[in-house]
């Protein structure tokens, strides 16, 4: 048998940077796909935001007769916070 075909103790005693595992790991994106993945987040979050805010003013009457602890503020930010972070990953994808 070869020496080189096994791994010697020492170097399986020593770990692997993380750095560099996530460097073999990562592939390159091409330019399109960093377009299409960013634009169709930045698209989902614009289509959160505006569907999202129209059926929560189309369901007003109903969410404020119901006396839910969830009023329409607190709704109406989760929205956003879903949007704003649907936009974040957008933003990230197009310029990861």
């Amino acid at each position: 048998m070869a020496k080189d075909t096994f791994p010697t103790l020492s170097s399986l005693e020593k770990p692997e940077r993380l750095e560099d595992l996530l460097k073999e790991d990562r592939g390159d994106d091409c330019l399109p796909c960093k377009i299409v993945g960013g634009g169709a987040f930045l698209g989902l979050a614009a289509y959160s935001y505006y569907s999202g805010h129209s059926q929560l003013e189309q369901q007003k009457a109903k969410i404020l007769a119901s006396g839910s602890r969830f009023g329409m503020r607190s709704r109406s930010m989760a929205i956003t916070g879903i949007s704003l972070g649907l936009a974040w990953l957008g933003i990230w994808r197009l310029v990861k």
